[in-house]
């Protein structure tokens, strides 16, 4: 049987849905920690929003904590109550609003996994780019170590968003905000011979204006493209194994260490954020550090 907190969660679910336009991964997310907290305050005794206080939210997330959920996973939780809480008190079903009262637990920001120049000259300098597929594979991981896009906006190319005498690209990122990226020569040549011989063997008159196609001649799907980064990683060897974000993490760090300033970075990358930028200052310093326990003679500590 339902009670009065159950339908004030499934009135947030339509809300976020019709009025705040979240994605269907965060409405999942948000509306399955909701239900987790409804299911607490249940065990309390509390079924009505008016019984949502500071004390009850805290227990909560306490409990979470205590079952080993990670910082990233309480941040999500605490965010999605303050969300719950706010909605209550605008609609008139709380007298105060009890999530303003939380504190946000700090996320934790592990350093991106990233290849070495040598290691990705080796990848796309040894890759097999025979055939109509060996052509696309090879521009794609051209691309995305090139340009550092993401891989859905890799796949949402379109062969006009290549500006060959620019030699840029046109990106749609994130909330559909519009950005123009530099492309090398190498990932420039790989997707033009992609397009000159590769690409006429798998088009079909359904490929439409897709620059990457898949092997029956649709738009690439990123799961697609995830699997022959995977994929063509294995096959060359000595490298370690990466996502298409492992390129992009690759492609932003070498930037930083060849002399790229943060802005440019943060630009190119797409990022609304330069705190988001910044992340990749840490991997460059990681990466400096090491060089110089290695090389310099008083880098390393000696052994007692």
């Amino acid at each position: 049987m339902s009670n009065a907190l159950e339908d004030a969660v499934t009135d947030f679910g339509r809300h976020l849905r019709a009025e705040r336009d979240v994605s269907p991964h965060t409405l999942r997310a948000y509306l399955g920690d909701l239900n987790d907290l409804i299911g607490y305050a249940a065990e309390t005794g509390v079924t009505e929003p008016a019984g949502l206080d500071v004390s009850l939210l805290r227990a909560w997330l306490a409990r979470q904590h205590a079952l080993g959920r990670s910082r990233a996973t309480l941040a999500r939780r605490t965010a999605a109550v303050r969300a719950f809480t706010r909605h209550l008190h605008r609609r008139g079903q709380l007298s105060g609003d009890p999530g303003v009262l939380l504190g946000t637990p700090k996320r934790q920001r592990d350093l991106p996994e990233v290849i070495t120049r040598d290691e990705a000259a080796r990848l796309l300098d040894t890759m097999d780019a025979q055939g109509p597929l060996g052509l696309r594979d090879l521009a794609v991981l051209e691309m995305l170590y090139a340009t550092g896009v993401r891989v859905s906006e890799l796949c949402g190319l379109d062969i006009d968003d290549l500006d060959t005498g620019r030699s840029t690209v046109r990106v749609l990122g994130k909330g559909g905000r519009e950005r123009t990226v530099p492309v090398g020569e190498p990932a420039a040549r790989a997707v033009q011979d992609w397009l000159r011989a590769g690409r006429p063997a798998l088009a079909t008159d359904h490929s439409g204006p897709a620059l990457f196609l898949g092997a029956r001649g649709g738009r690439l799907h990123p799961t697609s493209a995830r699997r022959i980064v995977h994929d063509r990683i294995s096959e060359v060897g000595q490298v370690p194994d990466l996502s298409p974000h492992g390129l992009r993490h690759s492609a932003a760090t070498h930037l930083l260490e060849g002399g790229a300033d943060l802005r440019s970075v943060q630009e190119i990358l797409g990022h609304a954020s330069l705190q988001t930028t910044q992340l990749y200052t840490h991997v460059s310093a990681e990466r400096l550090k090491q060089v110089h326990r290695q090389a310099h003679p008083r880098g390393a500590q000696s052994a007692d």
